[in-house]
This record gives C-alpha cells, structure tokens and sequence, in this order.
C-alpha cells in the first residue's frame, strides 16, 4: 500500500511508537498553528530507529 509508512511515531500522547502510520492522515493533521506536518529534510540518522525509539519512550517524545 503506498499510503502507509513505517517508522516512530508519536500521536501526543506521551506514548511514542514503531509502527505503521498512514500518510493520508498525516497529510490532514494540523498544529496549533494550523500548520501541516512537514518532513526534515536535512535529518541524517546517528543511530539505529531502536535507540531512537528507546530514547523517545523514556522522554514520553521524540527529540532529534
């Protein structure tokens, strides 16, 4: 399916995750700001997507 992503995700409610997200819904999401999801262009990974994951759920989000 070319609509799904697969990475770490977090909703907002301190449980960051790996998993499956959906790119449609990503896309309708807004800040509030009003402002849309954007992707990082310029993010180089450091380290494995595990470390990241481990590091987000002991901070209850995602810092990069």
């Amino acid at each position: 399916d070319l609509d799904i992503a697969f990475g770490l995700c977090d909703l907002g409610l301190g449980c960051p995750e790996i998993g499956n997200v959906s790119l449609s819904e990503l896309s309708a999401l807004r800040g509030q700001l009003g402002l849309p999801v954007e992707r990082d262009l310029y993010f180089s990974a450091d380290k494995p997507l595990s470390e990241y994951a481990d590091e987000a759920r002991r901070l209850g989000r995602i810092r990069v």
